[in-house]
């Protein structure tokens, strides 16, 4: 797959849960378990070695599928697959293996070395977060836990299909000192992640993003007079100075006193 040349592909990062804690026996046994809960993934969706790059990241795999492999099937019956190669692989290992799977679109290039792309940054972030860390571990008896970019779920997850619950994900702010980026989670088996944190205002006339090209930015996303969280939006009014912030305006204080007042309009 390797190619000069960004092109626009299904990236996805998945990672083991609290291996820095096993011993190298249980270190083998859930890589073991990994790969073959991936190879039986890609085999139940018809996807080749030729039609996918996957490399190795130690207690984690990044995969990028080709162009032509629909997103619909990765997330629906390949992630569905994968959830049941992992409840049965810890039916029979010692080793309980748990697993954050992350995925993201965007331009990458093989440079055959690996993947390059801010579509791999932001795919490893979402699965590396905070909030994906405290999620999975909130849901104890549970064994996967699906992170999509906000993208994502607005143009292939929310048009549903088999194996694909739109509502069963919830919308989760992630945020560090290299990324904030709106995200997806769901854990399997459970008809909504049990989240830590509440979700983001939802936009106006519903919860789900509207589809497109890409991720927008903030300004984009809303229009103006959208006041986006954490941020307080100005105005200016008769000369005055207006905030809006908490659902409230401030700072107002009617018509200035500095004015001249006329009984008419202005000309």
């Amino acid at each position: 797959m390797s190619s000069p040349e960004a092109v626009n592909r299904l990236v996805v990062f998945a990672d083991t849960c609290g291996s820095g804690q096993m011993n190298i026996a249980a270190k083998r046994r859930t890589r073991e378990g990994m790969y073959e809960a991936f190879a039986k993934a890609f085999a139940s969706v018809g996807v080749n070695e030729g039609e996918m790059h996957q490399e190795d990241r130690g207690d984690g795999i990044l995969a990028a599928l080709d162009p032509g492999v629909p997103s619909s099937l990765m997330v629906g019956r390949w992630l569905s697959t994968l959830y049941e190669s992992l409840r049965e692989h810890n039916t029979v290992s010692a080793t309980r293996l748990r697993m954050r799977v992350a995925m993201h679109m965007g331009p990458v290039v093989d440079d055959g070395k690996g993947l390059v792309g801010r579509a791999v940054d932001v795919t490893c972030r979402l699965c590396d977060s905070e909030e994906a860390k405290a999620t999975i571990a909130r849901a104890d008896g549970s064994d996967l836990l699906h992170v999509v970019s906000d993208w994502l779920y607005a143009n292939v997850v929310a048009e549903g299909g088999r194996y694909i619950e739109p509502d069963h994900y919830r919308q989760v702010r992630v945020e560090n000192k290299e990324a904030d980026e709106l995200a997806w989670f769901r854990v399997p088996g459970l008809p909504g992640p049990p989240m830590t944190v509440p979700p983001p205002a939802r936009r106006a006339g519903g919860g789900v993003p509207a589809a497109g090209p890409g991720p927008l930015e903030p300004a984009a996303q809303h229009g103006p007079g959208h006041q986006v969280p954490g941020t307080k939006n100005q105005f200016n009014v008769a000369g005055d100075s207006l905030y809006f912030e908490g659902g409230r305006f401030e700072n107002f204080t009617g018509i200035r006193k500095d004015r001249p007042q006329t009984g008419g309009s202005e000309a």
